[in-house]
């Protein structure tokens, strides 16, 4: 097969455990920069273009999309799957998975449990917010901000009406979220591929520190879920429509709480931590899912 990474960067972890991995099970892999995409739009040949050559061929593509170009990356999926070629991550996924207050609205809507979260506009409401999540301490975090960054533990009212005010100031939206105690600083990621998690671990936070992102100086180690957090993650996953997620779980009293679902999970982490070929069933879910595209004409990728 002929597929395409969609990534800004071939010497990031994840985009050449990938290229390794489809090369060792003999695909041809392409990494593809998505801001070096531009599109012929037409009804009778739409196509996708690349530093002068017109893309073809592909059966599939990987869309490894960074959350600062996640406009212009769906423009660049929908592309291509209006040229009839399999995207992993499709476009409509990609922009739900992107927009934390859409997502929860769509997990709240299948009784997936999560930490109480408000959303509003009107400064007037700020005191009633903190209210609705059960006052603080609380977390507050920008609706687009990834990694850990944007997201801030409010320990006391006051700390989160200051941090609310400061957030309004920027013009930034945001979310006020339960802050689940029990947690203690740690929470799951779990690899989700189609309809099995493939690879979880437990990420903890360092020293001082509440969120648990790797990139944030957090520890990983395997974990063994419950059945209900594989029904979760999974139940999760496909509510977003995503194929190949990862996603992040709170253990909480009241059971697994959906904190996050992201569509383009880095396998750095959780390779080193599991020791499972993630990159590997990745490729493996595409052989059995994609379909050899009609248009076999090889051009440069």
């Amino acid at each position: 097969m002929k597929i395409a990474i969609l990534s800004r960067n071939k010497k990031l972890y994840s985009t050449r455990r990938l290229v390794e991995a489809g090369e060792q099970r003999g695909h041809e892999m392409h990494v593809i920069d998505t801001l070096n995409c531009y599109m012929d739009i037409t009804s009778t040949d739409p196509a996708v273009w690349y530093k002068g050559d017109k893309l073809l061929g592909f059966d599939a593509v990987i869309p490894r999309i960074g959350a600062s170009i996640t406009n212009y990356g769906m423009a660049v999926i929908r592309q291509f799957e209006m040229m009839g070629v399999y995207c992993l991550t499709e476009s409509v996924a990609l922009g739900r998975s992107r927009d934390k207050l859409r997502a929860l609205q769509l997990l709240s809507r299948k009784n997936l449990g999560m930490p109480n979260t408000g959303f509003a506009h009107n400064l007037d409401n700020t005191k009633d917010l903190i209210k609705l999540v059960g006052g603080a301490p609380l977390v507050l975090k920008l609706t687009e901000g990834t990694q850990g960054r944007g997201v801030v533990l409010a320990e006391t009212a006051k700390a989160a009406e200051s941090v609310i005010d400061a957030f309004r100031t920027l013009g930034a939206d945001f979310l006020v979220q339960e802050f689940i105690k029990e947690a203690g600083g740690s929470d799951v990621r779990c690899l989700v591929i189609g309809n099995k998690v493939v690879a979880a671990m437990e990420r903890t936070a360092q020293a001082g520190e509440f969120r648990s992102n790797l990139h944030r100086g957090g520890s990983a180690a395997l974990t063994k879920l419950t059945p209900e957090e594989r029904k979760t993650a999974i139940a999760a996953a496909q509510t977003l429509g995503l194929k190949v997620s990862g996603v992040d779980l709170l253990r909480a009293e009241r059971g697994p709480l959906v904190m996050e679902v992201n569509s383009s999970p880095g396998l750095g982490g959780i390779e080193t931590a599991t020791g499972k070929n993630v990159a590997g069933a990745i490729i493996e879910y595409i052989e059995i899912n994609a379909k050899p595209h009609k248009n076999k004409t090889k051009g440069k990728g």
